[in-house]
């Protein structure tokens, strides 16, 4: 049986590191540690800051879900303006953002969006190797 993980913050700037530190918990609570961990919070980060800085719904909140079902583990971020859909963006080399995407396509082993009835969702997959997991998941 998969574990899994949901929270939900509200969107705003100010939310995004109380959201990489409950990503981060989960997922030692999980034995998800060293580089497999670091790397599944840097992409939550990327990708519920994307949701903070583009969803205009006015005070929405972001859904976070992580979801470990054996080796594969899924990072799902979800925000109410399901008709905003992500894109890639080549920046330019003085642009300070518009690469939050590019880290998640190079990191993560599959990743891509969904709309659902409320919202849009996008997520990101990663196979976790025996050695990223300290120990089994308890059900949540």
């Amino acid at each position: 049986m998969p574990a899994t993980a949901t929270f939900r913050i509200p969107k705003h700037r100010r939310h995004v590191p109380t959201a990489r530190q409950q990503v981060r918990k989960v997922l030692a609570d999980w034995g998800v540690t060293g580089e497999p961990g670091d790397t599944v919070a840097l992409l939550a980060t990327e990708l519920v800051t994307n949701a903070v800085t583009h969803c205009r719904v006015s005070f929405a909140q972001v859904r976070v879900t992580l979801t470990l079902s054996g080796a594969e583990l899924v990072l799902e971020v979800a925000d109410p303006d399901r008709d905003r859909l992500p894109r890639l963006h080549d920046p330019g080399p003085d642009e300070e953002g518009g690469r939050g995407l590019a880290l998640v396509q190079a990191l993560a082993d599959d990743w891509g969006h969904r709309q659902e009835p409320y919202a849009k969702c996008v997520w990101a997959r990663f196979t976790l190797t025996e050695t990223a997991r300290t120990d089994a998941p308890a059900a949540c």
